[in-house]
């Protein structure tokens, strides 16, 4: 078995964009989307700058985080080496993008597929030469075996000093770069340039606003007390893949989970004989918000007929298949649940008690490990995640339970009341944490995004004052005014679900707002 690779070299690189042009030819890939792409940096300042051109592409990693997260096995490992992908297999999920941590895959317009640079794998398996080698004038991309001590490449590699993008990711990638300056690889370290050059509208969306995943600007001069060293002046635009229905999805899960958390509670209080409140309203809850859970999944992916690719090719290692099988079990539990609340078997609620806290906590909890296969999304890889999503999934219930309260009664209102606060404190200390600590530089500004930069009005006014202020100062009045407070605590289970779902929007955007390539 070989190990091909690709060795870049910049030095030789002019920046003639016929590896662009070669791939997209060879490939048929559409406009606004590239497999293989040159990005310009300048360098110094006036009058020492320099121009710098570096090929940006599929780093066909040996850990390839997209391989592992990719549920449906679409994207797989020649026998070559090559990560390779497969159309038929792939479902649209887009979570390789953000596995990525080069920002190497696209979906294809006209396949609603993802697709990446594949080393012009049907080339190399006649013995051909991949399109962009061939028609680079100044050699400056080579390929060759890396298990091969006599290939060109190897030579060179184990002779020169090379570089590879992102190597604190792990990812063990197979695209070597000669002569490159450090900022060409590290987009963090590069400021836009905002000068009206012509190349500007590359950087900016087709509505013509500044791209959300353009680095945040936190300087212009060449080099600043930020760390920016250079200017990006020619790059490609990169969407981001996952908005609001996965900002929906977090909340509307929390929603499922956490009222069956409550529900189970109460059981454990002795309210299991309480049977519209306890037996019957939870599971039809959670079943509703379960659905709109699965339709909002199915909703965001761009082959929403394949969905069920996940139970008939699903791959184990992602957490896309794994957290299907979740949302079963806990559908499951939750039908369960509604048996013995319609046949008024307060044993069969006890028997469930457990089960139900144990699937609501991993329907609640499992996001935490598919963003943590996000290896490109260094924000969605903090530990707090985890706590975080179950304290929200308490918030939730609680809040649940307390709109509830408006139109049955409910047993145990205070308690209900302190689950409220309980979840939207515990929420608010673990946001804290989060932003105080200190993290990567991806992470930093993704922070940055996130408190100060594009996101945060939606994060101060709407996940802080509406999402944890309020809700909190409403939950205390109600406990004081005692049976009274039953529409303050209704309302501040509104205004906690609202502010969660500002939250969980700012926190899944400004993730993906930090520039990979």
């Amino acid at each position: 078995m070989t190990r091909m690779g690709f060795l870049l070299d910049s030095d030789s690189c002019i920046g003639c964009h016929a590896c662009t042009v070669a791939c997209k030819s060879e490939h048929d890939v559409p406009l606004g989307v590239n497999r293989t792409w040159v990005k310009y940096i300048e360098t110094g300042t006036f009058p020492d700058v320099a121009r710098k051109f570096n090929v940006m592409r599929c780093n066909q990693c040996d850990d390839a985080p997209c391989m592992t997260i990719c549920p449906t096995s679409a994207l797989f490992r020649a026998d070559n080496g090559v990560v390779d992908f497969q159309d038929d297999d792939c479902i649209g999920c887009k979570s390789c993008m953000n596995a990525c941590p080069y920002d190497a895959l696209y979906i294809n317009p006209e396949t609603n597929t993802a697709h990446k640079c594949n080393m012009c794998n049907h080339r190399l398996e006649v013995g051909l030469e991949p399109s962009c080698q061939i028609v680079c004038p100044t050699e400056a991309i080579k390929i060759g075996d890396l298990d091969d001590p006599t290939s060109e490449i190897s030579r060179i590699i184990a002779r020169d000093d090379v570089a590879v993008r992102a190597p604190e990711q792990n990812t063990k990638p197979k695209v070597y770069y000669r002569g490159a300056d450090q900022a060409s690889l590290d987009p963090t370290l590069t400021a836009i340039a905002n000068d009206g050059m012509i190349w500007a509208d590359t950087l900016r969306d087709p509505n013509g606003t500044r791209h959300p995943t353009v680095p945040v600007q936190l300087g212009n001069k060449p080099t600043d007390e930020a760390g920016v060293v250079a200017r990006t002046t020619y790059t490609t635009s990169h969407t981001m893949t996952w908005k609001e229905k996965v900002s929906g999805y977090l909340v509307t899960k929390a929603v499922s989970a956490g009222v069956m958390l409550v529900a189970a509670l109460l059981v454990l209080m002795g309210h299991s004989d309480a049977r519209a409140a306890v037996g019957i309203m939870p599971p039809v809850v959670a079943g509703a918000f379960l659905a709109v859970t699965g339709a909002l999944l199915v909703a965001d992916l761009k082959q929403p007929g394949r969905f069920y690719y996940l139970l008939t090719k699903g791959n184990w290692s992602s957490w896309l298949v794994k957290g299907a099988y979740v949302l079963m079990a806990f559908g499951v539990v939750c039908a369960l649940w509604f048996l013995g609340g319609i046949v008024e078997s307060s044993t069969l609620l006890k028997i469930l008690a457990v089960p139900a806290v144990v699937a609501a906590m991993g329907t609640a909890g499992y996001t935490a490990f598919l963003f943590g296969q996000c290896e490109g999304r260094d924000l969605w890889q903090t530990p707090l995640l985890l706590p975080v999503l179950l304290a929200q999934a308490v918030t939730a219930g609680g809040a649940a339970f307390a709109i509830a309260d408006l139109f049955m009664e409910i047993p145990a209102p205070g308690a209900i009341r302190w689950v409220l606060l309980g979840g939207v404190l515990a929420t608010g200390a673990l946001i804290a944490i989060e932003l105080f600590s200190r993290g990567s530089r991806h992470v930093e500004l993704a922070i940055h995004a996130m408190t100060k930069g594009q996101y945060a009005q939606q994060f101060w006014f709407g996940g802080i004052l509406l999402g944890l202020v309020v809700p909190a100062a409403l939950v205390v009045a109600a406990m004081v005014i005692g049976s009274a407070g039953t529409i303050l605590a209704a309302i501040a289970g509104v205004a906690s679900l609202i502010g969660m779902f500002a939250y969980e929007d700012c926190f899944v955007r400004a993730g993906q707002s930090v520039p990979l390539s």
